[in-house]
C-alpha cells in the first residue's frame, strides 16, 4: 500500500511539474511540444496503473520481489519508458538501479528527484548515468542483480542475454530479462481504404518524433490500384510538415538524436538512391532553423521487395512497396519473415480482410484503421514478439509478475480478470486425452497437473479494455508457437507436456524421447515434434521448460545465448 502511495504522489508531482518537464524534453531530447506533453502523460499513466494493480492484487506475504533490478532505458522516450520501468520494478517491491540513455540523463535525473520527493527511499532507487558499454555492462554483470529491464536495439539485447546466461539468480532460476526492442513495422492498405485517413495516419506513424519510435511505421504496403493516389497525397502532406527547432510551437518534426544517427540514416537513403530506387524528400524547413542541429528531411523510398530491408532504420524514413490483391497472403508472410513482431496496421473497409490479415500476422500490437503509434497504458498494452522483444507487455496486466520471484498460483488468472477477462477457457482436446491416458497409466501427478493447468490457463481469453469513444481495444492471450521440453525423467517430461498443451501450444522433444511419445494417444502425439538435435538452428521453438540439475541448466542458457534469432527464455522447474 505504501509503495502504491509513493507512486501516486510521484504522479501528482509530475502533473504539477508538467511545464518544466516539457521544456526539459524539448531541449535535451529534441521533442516537439505535442510529443513532450504526451510523454509526460504516459509517465504519469505508468505510475498510476502499476500503483492501482499492486494495491488491488499484491500481498507482501505471497508476492515476493526478485531483489535488485537494473533498468536500462532509451533516449527516444527518456521520461515515459524510464519511469515505466522504474515504477514497475518498485511497485513489485524491488530495489532499482536506473541506467538512463547517455544522451538524456537530465530528464532521468528529474524523474528520480520527483520519485524521491514522493517518498521512495534513496536506497531503493539509485541513478547511474553513463555509457552503456561501461556502466550498463558492469551493472548487468554484477552477481547481485536479480533482473534486467531493457528497451533498445535487438543487438544490445542479445549482448545482455549473453552476459546473464553466465549465471543464475538467487532462486536458482535464470535471471529475467524483460527486453523491448526494435520493429520493422508495416501498414497494409487495400483499395477500399479511405485515402485521406490513410495519409494522415501514415504521416503520424512514420514521421512524428522524427520517426524515432520503436513502434514507428517503417514499411507501407499499398494495393497497386490505389498506390499512385496514396503516394501523391502523401507527398503533398509531407510538403506541409514543418522541420526545425522543436522549441517553436509551429514545428512538426524536430532533429534526430545525434550526428551518428543522422549520418547512418543518410547513408541508408543514399545507398538506396544509388540502387535506382525512387526517393522523395520534402518538408517545409523553418528558415534558419535547420542550419545547426542533426536534422533529416522526411523521406519516402519505393522498393521492389520487402526483402530489400535488412535492418531497422530508426528515423524519418518510410519504405513503400506495391502489392496485388491476390498476393495479400504472400505479403503477410514476407512481413512475418522479417522476424520482427512489434506493431502492425491495416487500413480497409472490408471485415473479411481485417480478420484475414490480423489472424495471420505475427505482431504484439495490431491496429485497424488508425495510426501505429501512441499506445496508451492500460488501453493498448505495448510489446512485441520475435526479434521485437521477450514480453510481457508494458502497461498490461502481466508485466509486474515477471518482476516477482514468487506469486500465488492463481495470480495470473486474477490479473487477467482485473483487466476485464472473464469466464473459463476451453480445455484443449489433447490435454483432456493426456489426462485420461495418465489416469489409466497410474500417473496421478500428471493427471492432477492436467486438471490444475487446464483450469489455470487463460489462453484464448480476450479482454476488452477501456478506451476512447470510437475505438475498441482488445487484449488477447495467445499460445507460443512451440516450447522445447528438456527433462531427465518421463514423468517430468509429461508434466511439461501438460503445461504446453494447456495453453494450446506445440511441444518439441529431443529424439531420445521418441519411445515415450509413441506410447501417447495419437492426438497428443500430433502435438509433439521430435528433434534429432534440438541445438540445431533449424529447430524452431520460442520458449524452454527445463527439469534437471544446475550444470545442465547453465549449458542450456549458454547455448541459447549464442542461438541466432529471437531471445528465448527458460523456465527451470523443480524435479519430482
Amino acid at each position: 500500500t505504501e509503495r502504491a502511495a509513493c507512486l501516486e504522489r510521484a504522479a501528482d508531482a509530475m502533473q504539477t511539474e508538467l511545464p518544466a518537464l516539457i521544456g526539459l524534453l524539448v531541449r535535451e531530447a529534441g521533442k516537439t511540444t505535442a510529443n513532450a506533453i504526451a510523454e509526460v502523460r504516459e509517465a504519469i499513466d505508468f505510475l498510476r496503473y502499476y500503483a492501482a494493480q499492486v494495491r488491488a492484487q499484491f500481498d507482501n506475504a505471497s508476492h515476493l520481489p526478485l531483489g535488485p533490478v537494473v533498468c536500462i532505458s532509451p533516449w527516444n522516450f527518456p521520461l515515459a519508458i524510464f519511469t515505466g520501468q522504474v515504477a514497475a520494478a518498485l511497485a513489485a517491491g524491488n530495489t532499482v538501479l536506473a541506467k538512463p540513455a547517455e544522451q538524456t540523463p537530465l530528464v532521468a535525473a528529474q524523474a528520480v528527484r520527483l520519485l524521491w520527493q514522493a517518498g521512495v527511499p534513496r536506497a531503493a532507487l539509485q541513478l547511474l548515468p553513463g555509457r552503456g558499454e561501461t556502466v550498463g555492462a558492469q551493472l548487468v554483470a554484477d552477481p547481485r542483480v536479480q533482473g534486467v529491464m531493457f528497451t533498445g536495439s535487438t543487438e544490445v539485447a542479445r549482448l545482455l542475454q549473453r552476459t546473464l546466461a553466465q549465471r543464475l539468480g538467487a532462486s536458482g532460476q535464470p535471471v529475467p530479462l524483460i527486453a523491448e526492442t526494435g520493429g520493422q513495422n508495416a501498414l497494409v492498405v487495400d483499395s477500399s481504404a479511405l485515402t485521406e485517413q490513410v495519409v494522415n495516419d501514415v504521416v503520424a506513424s512514420a514521421f512524428d518524433s522524427a520517426g524515432q519510435r520503436c513502434s514507428a511505421l517503417r514499411l507501407l504496403c499499398v494495393q497497386e490500384e490505389v498506390a499512385d493516389r496514396v503516394l501523391t497525397m502523401l507527398q503533398d502532406a509531407l510538403a506541409e510538415q514543418r522541420l526545425g527547432n522543436p522549441a517553436a510551437l509551429a514545428v512538426d518534426i524536430g532533429p534526430v538524436i545525434d550526428a551518428e544517427a543522422r549520418d547512418g540514416i543518410e547513408r541508408h537513403i543514399e545507398a538506396l538512391r544509388a540502387q535506382g530506387r525512387r526517393v522523395f524528400q520534402r518538408a517545409r524547413c523553418v528558415p534558419g532553423a535547420t542550419a545547426y542541429g542533426t536534422f533529416v528531411t522526411p523521406t519516402v523510398i519505393e522498393l521492389d521487395s520487402i526483402s530489400e530491408l535488412q535492418r531497422e532504420v530508426f528515423g524519418p524514413v518510410l519504405h513503400v512497396v506495391r502489392y496485388r490483391r491476390r498476393e495479400l497472403d504472400a505479403l503477410i508472410e514476407q512481413i512475418n519473415r522479417t522476424g520482427y513482431g512489434l506493431t502492425f496496421g491495416v487500413h480497409t473497409r472490408i471485415d473479411e480482410t481485417i480478420e484475414r490479415v490480423s489472424q495471420r500476422v505475427h505482431a504484439g500490437n495490431v491496429y485497424v484503421n488508425r495510426n501505429l503509434v501512441g499506445a496508451v497504458v492500460g488501453v493498448q498494452p505495448f510489446g512485441g514478439e520475435g526479434l521485437s522483444g521477450t514480453g510481457p507487455k508494458a502497461g498490461g496486466p502481466l508485466y509486474l509478475y515477471r518482476l516477482l520471484a514468487r506469486h500465488p498460483g492463481d495470480a495470473l488468472a486474477r490479473a487477467v480478470a482485473w483487466s476485464g477477462g472473464s469466464g473459463a477457457t476451453q480445455v484443449p482436446a489433447p490435454l483432456r486425452l493426456l489426462h485420461v491416458w495418465a489416469s489409466t497409466q497410474g500417473l496421478a501427478a500428471v493427471a492432477a497437473a492436467c486438471d490444475h493447468l487446464g483450469l489455470a490457463a487463460r489462453v484464448g481469453v480476450d479482454c476488452v479494455l477501456p478506451g476512447p469513444t470510437g475505438e475498441r481495444n482488445v487484449y488477447s492471450l495467445r499460445p507460443r508457437e512451440a516450447v522445447l521440453g528438456l527433462a531427465d525423467t518421463d514423468e517430468d517430461r509429461l508434466l511439461q507436456l501438460a503445461a504446453v498443451l494447456a495453453v494450446g501450444s506445440r511441444a518439441v522433444w529431443p529424439a531420445q524421447a521418441a519411445p515415450l511419445r509413441d506410447r501417447l494417444p495419437p492426438e497428443v502425439r500430433d502435438a509433439i515434434a521430435l528433434a534429432d538435435d534440438w541445438q540445431a538452428p533449424a529447430v524452431s521453438f520460442d520458449a524452454v521448460l527445463y527439469h534437471g540439475g544446475e550444470p545442465g541448466l547453465r549449458a542450456v542458457l549458454a547455448h541459447l545465448a549464442q542461438r541466432p534469432g529471437p531471445i528465448v527464455g527458460v523456465q527451470a522447474l523443480a524435479t519430482g
